[in-house]
């Protein structure tokens, strides 16, 4: 079925900026996985991880490597051993080290005082929560269910923020075309009148004008001040920029991240709009060529967004 002319446009867009959090209780405690993300120029995975887990790091890091192609990505996981599941177990090798180690410094130097136990136990690593009970085999089976919803979430935020970043770049594109379609048809009106302007003020400065050398300059002017090519460019730009946001690009998105081809896109679109302000010989093509800036830096700005 196709889609009512009125339908909004759809893009195949995401951003990098994005959060999910997946809180659930089963019956060896609580637990809850987050994700936030911002904008970096590639993929950089940083996972907080309860000792008792970080095991699963390199598991958690291809997962990741599937769903997201950019971004700096937080993700945590907390959990809570439920009181009927959980002792306190101390890790006697690491006491001992801890206590050689007091012994040394209590020897080398003088008016120490003697170490609080309570203390001790605070030092990282010394006391930890023991689950004996608990299949870590199954435990380990629903965290990485419960991650793959929460990166099912992270994804539809993605979606959404890349959905609305994509219609303010297509508005601004649309903007752009109507710009260049109003100053295409007064390109000729524009020349002739400059042609005119420089006519009359040799005119004003000499009393004998050579009408063929007036019109071979005229004919290098025309030729030097022609911006056609950068306009036919800005339209092509214009529609590259409308394809790769629609998704027709060579390769699947996680794969080929369109932000980086827009944002190389919106160097090329500026470098036309400030060709056309450099040979602009009226006001209206300087004008238009700062307005196209303006867009094209907002533009530029969403896309720094863009995953």
């Amino acid at each position: 079925m196709s889609k009512p002319a009125n339908a909004p446009k759809t893009f195949t867009v995401k951003s990098m900026t994005a959060f999910a959090r997946v809180q659930e209780n089963n019956s060896f405690g609580r637990y809850s996985w987050e994700i936030r993300s911002v904008n970096q120029r590639y993929l950089e995975i940083n996972p907080r991880l309860p000792d008792a887990y970080r095991h699963l790091e390199p598991t958690i890091r291809e997962l990741l490597k599937k769903h997201i192609a950019r971004g700096k990505i937080d993700i945590s996981l907390s959990y809570e051993v439920s009181s009927n599941q959980s002792t306190m177990q101390l890790n006697i090798e690491l006491l001992k080290s801890l206590n050689t180690a007091v012994n040394q410094v209590q020897q080398t130097m003088q008016h120490t005082s003697e170490v609080n136990p309570l203390e001790a136990l605070k030092w990282p690593g010394i006391l930890h929560e023991s689950s004996n009970n608990i299949d870590s085999e199954k435990m380990n089976s629903e965290l990485l269910k419960s991650l793959q919803t929460t990166l099912q979430l992270f994804t539809e935020h993605q979606i959404r923020e890349g959905q609305a970043l994509a219609h303010m770049i297509h508005a601004r594109c649309v903007t752009i075309a109507q710009q260049v379609k109003q100053l295409e048809p007064e390109l000729p009106t524009i020349l002739e009148n400059h042609t005119q302007k420089l006519k009359q003020r040799i005119q004003s400065l000499t009393d004998k004008m050579d009408e063929d050398r007036f019109h071979q300059e005229v004919a290098v002017l025309a030729q030097k001040m022609d911006v056609s090519e950068e306009i036919d460019r800005l339209k092509t730009h214009l529609e590259e920029v409308e394809q790769t946001l629609s998704g027709k690009t060579a390769l699947p998105n996680h794969l080929n991240p369109i932000g980086r081809r827009l944002d190389f896109l919106m160097q090329e679109l500026n470098r036309e709009a400030n060709t056309l302000g450099s040979k602009a010989i009226d006001t209206k093509i300087s004008q238009t060529s700062v307005e196209l800036k303006v867009l094209i830096e907002q533009m530029r700005e969403q896309v720094q967004n863009i995953e």
